[in-house]
Parts: structure tokens; sequence; C-alpha cells
């Protein structure tokens, strides 16, 4: 088989095919999730914190003042942009939970498996045996 063919089967099962879907779907949500908290949540902290923009919180390393991020960015200043940081880490947390509760509800919605029957055992010596069995094939003694 040629690495063409093995490529093409692998990549035509239905458990890839679905991981891609679920890729997809992922990423266009995590823009969503995204847009949510820069600009739903975000905005009523930093008033609630004082007028504060969590998009623009950064320190420059280089030690010059700098009125913004943008400023700091276009006058080639390494920073550490933590208000980003924090954003991003919120965008986590918020899409962890939303995973975390859908899963719960999945979980909630398949059935418990059934518990395995309890194995038939020959009375002799305890080995496991079909339930069938007429003599043990451990210990060769005649069942009833």
């Amino acid at each position: 088989m040629s690495i063409k063919d093995d490529f093409k089967k692998f990549a035509m099962r239905g458990n890839v095919m679905d991981m891609a879907v679920g890729v997809i779907i992922g990423g266009a949500f995590g823009k969503i999730v995204s847009s949510l908290v820069n600009d739903v949540v975000m905005p009523p902290l930093g008033m609630a914190l004082g007028k504060m923009d969590f998009s623009n919180l950064f320190i420059s390393l280089n030690g010059k003042e700098y009125a913004t991020l943008e400023a700091a960015k276009k006058a080639g200043a390494p920073v550490l942009a933590y208000g980003s940081f924090i954003n991003s880490v919120l965008d986590f947390l918020i899409l962890a939970f939303v995973i975390f509760l859908m899963i719960r509800q999945i979980n909630k919605l398949t059935p418990e498996p059934a518990p395995a029957p309890e194995p038939h055992l020959c009375p002799y010596c305890k080995s496991e045996i079909a339930d069938d069995a007429t003599r043990c094939p451990h210990c060769t003694s005649h069942l009833e």
C-alpha cells in the first residue's frame, strides 16, 4: 500500500472527519468567546474598577513611558502586555467552563453501561469457566 492510499484511508475514517468538524466549530466558538470577553465582559469590569481598559495594560521594558500599548509597539519598545494576557485567561476560563457544562450534559444523557455479569466459577478450583461448561478446563472436575 502506498503512502497516498494509507493517508486516504486514515483521513476518510469517521473519527478524523468528526475531529476536523470539531476543530472548525471550536475555532469559531473561540472567536465568539473572545468577543464576549473583550466586548461584553471586560468593559463593565473596567468601568467598575475605575474606567480601566484591560487591553491597554502593559509594562514598558525599556524604561520609557508611553501613553498607550499601541504607541509603545509603534515605537518598537519591548513590552509586557499583561492586559491582553488577562483577557486571554478569561477567554480560556469561559471556554473551559462552557465545555465542562456541555460534557456534563452529554454525560447525563448517555446511559450508564450495564454492569458486567458475575463470572461463573468452578466450585472446586474457583477458576472462571463458561456458563454452559460440563467440565472445568483448569482442574477437569465434573460440573453439575
